[in-house]
């Protein structure tokens, strides 16, 4: 299971402290430094079974200074909000835990972190 982070959040070490809490087996990535490549966005996407916009951080700067909210949402612009994730991955919601069944969860409630962690006890 990896969970990516970003220290300063909240959520993010409310994930960690449950996830040790139960003696999960895990690797943080904190994706402002280790930023995840377009691919990776994409994999991580199919695994969430979300779109780019799903998991976009509109109210963060970045988000408003290249006019997110008033992307199309559709097929035809997904390549464009994959790029700017990359690009500016503050952009991305956190944390992601990638679960060992394949799938992955936003882990920013205590729910969603049980629900990784039982899909890595299966």
């Amino acid at each position: 299971m990896e969970i990516w982070i970003n220290p300063a959040c909240s959520k993010c070490r409310g994930a960690l402290t449950l996830l040790d809490a139960e003696g999960a087996g895990y690797t943080v990535r904190r994706y402002l430094e280790d930023v995840p490549s377009q691919d990776e966005i994409r994999e991580v996407l199919g695994r969430l079974g979300l779109e780019p916009w799903d998991i976009t951080r509109t109210q963060e700067a970045a988000a408003k200074e290249l006019g997110l909210k008033d992307w199309p949402r559709e097929e035809s612009a997904r390549g464009r909000w994959i790029a700017a994730l990359a690009e500016h991955p503050k952009l991305i919601q956190r944390p992601i835990i990638t679960a060992d069944d394949g799938t992955a969860v936003v882990g920013r409630t205590e729910e969603a972190v049980r629900e990784a962690l039982s899909r890595s006890r299966e």
